[in-house]
């Protein structure tokens, strides 16, 4: 990496993904400032690192921050709620923004690419830091021990087939089958929640598989699909089969821990490519 471009600044909402990312590119000898949202940080999460507090409420000073901390490029990671029209206070630059973008009934991801565009005009462009980052991702066929069954695969590829006339409607990213019918799609929901109510669905038959993708217009760098413990454990308890995850597209939190549950709890991990 150019050590004079290597300031980087990242957005961070909840979740661990922001530090996550955050780690990783400080051992390529990136140096990371993290701009931390008030409501969405724990201050302990973060002592071992540079954070400065902003608030989404003004762009304008958000802007000017930046340029204080001379950032060179920009991430955004993390759950951030939307902010609401009564939470804003309306400077300028926000007031345009908000015009230009939230006045018009766009997805998540059209709002994700509206706020990149935005840094990027002010002289923050994004960076791309998921090549630094390959092994936090699923990353090879089979991260388990255990291998999908012949009805995965057909349930697998019932998914696909489904996904797309789906993907271009950039609904969530999640879809239960079992026996070859779809059970469930990811809506505002979250996939945990999928994983429960599908449950309820299952017939008679194979135990039911979770595909989860990346929206097929999706902005890889800012809306990325990620699974963590939680999602596996829900898995087991409700019996299903394993999940496929796009190739280098999904994130794993805790990856190692994520995997060896699974190996101990005989499901499968696996991935396709779409």
């Amino acid at each position: 990496a150019d050590l004079l471009m290597n300031k980087i600044g990242i957005i961070a909402g909840s979740g661990q993904l922001p530090l996550l990312v955050g780690q990783n590119l400080k051992k390529n000898n990136f140096d990371i400032t993290f701009f931390v949202i008030k409501e969405f940080f724990s201050k302990k999460r973060y002592k071992n690192f540079n954070t400065v507090e902003i608030d989404l409420k003004s762009l304008k000073l958000i802007i000017k921050v930046l340029k204080k901390h001379k950032i060179n490029k920009l991430i955004m990671l993390g759950k951030v709620n939307r902010p609401s029209f009564k939470d804003i206070k309306f400077d300028f630059d926000t007031i345009s923004f908000i015009k230009k973008y939230f006045l018009e009934k766009k997805g998540d991801n059209q709002l994700l690419i509206a706020i990149q565009d935005y840094f990027s005009k002010k002289g923050f462009p994004y960076f791309d830091w998921t090549e630094y980052c390959n092994e936090l991702f699923a990353n090879k066929n089979n991260l388990t021990i255990k291998k999908p069954t012949k009805k995965a695969c057909l349930n697998k590829e019932k998914g696909i087939e489904a996904f797309k006339y789906l993907g271009k409607a950039d609904i969530g990213q999640s879809i239960v089958i079992q026996n070859e019918i779809i059970l469930g799609l990811e809506a505002a929901e979250g996939t945990d929640e999928l994983i429960k109510r599908c449950y309820k669905y299952k017939k008679k038959g194979d135990d039911g598989i979770l595909i989860k993708l990346s929206k097929y217009k999706q902005s890889h760098l800012l809306d990325i699909p990620t699974i963590g413990l939680e999602t596996i454990k829900l898995l087991k308890k409700h019996n299903y089969e394993g999940v496929y995850l796009e190739l280098n597209k999904c994130l794993i939190l805790n990856k190692d821990k994520v995997i060896s549950y699974a190996n101990s709890n005989n499901i499968f991990i696996s991935t396709i490519h779409k």
